[in-house]
């Protein structure tokens, strides 16, 4: 199944849309799977991506408009750029500021380097337990819809 991933407006909303197939329907509830890798292939940075292997992940998409599908059928899933941007800040740039305020504390206060590089790689457990415990609400602002049945 060939991977779409298009950023456009629409009403005038970043929007990422991927082309997927129908695993399980449950209400409004649909399970969709998307394999990551064709639209890789001309990124600039797919060499320092894990996006850029070939992956085929279960997302759980809410079908607002109740756009009638099937087990089997290939549809179009909508996401923001915005979910996007919030997931990067939460996996990367959040935990990369907690690392480095850390050191930076941890060497104030120790003057090791050893320890404070010790010290600020072992504050990124309790960061990501608590993303962790949160996954649940997490989880309700990340969320796709149901676009078109293909």
């Amino acid at each position: 199944m060939p991977h779409i991933c298009k950023v456009g407006f629409a009403n005038m909303v970043n929007n990422i849309k991927h082309l997927g197939i129908v695993e399980s329907i449950n209400g409004a509830l649909v399970k969709v799977k998307i394999s990551q890798s064709s639209a890789c292939s001309s990124c600039s940075v797919k060499g320092h991506c894990n996006v850029s292997e070939t992956k085929e992940k279960l997302i759980d998409v809410f079908n607002k408009d109740k756009v009638p599908c099937r087990i089997g059928d290939r549809v179009m899933i909508i996401g923001t750029t915005s979910m996007g941007m919030k997931a990067v800040f939460l996996a990367f740039v959040l935990p990369f500021l907690v690392l480095m305020i850390v050191l930076a504390v941890a060497l104030k206060a120790t003057g090791s380097e050893p320890v404070a590089a010790v010290s600020s790689l072992l504050s990124l457990i309790p960061y990501y337990l608590i993303i962790y415990l949160c996954r649940k609400k997490l989880s309700r602002t990340f969320t796709f819809t149901l676009d078109t049945v293909l």
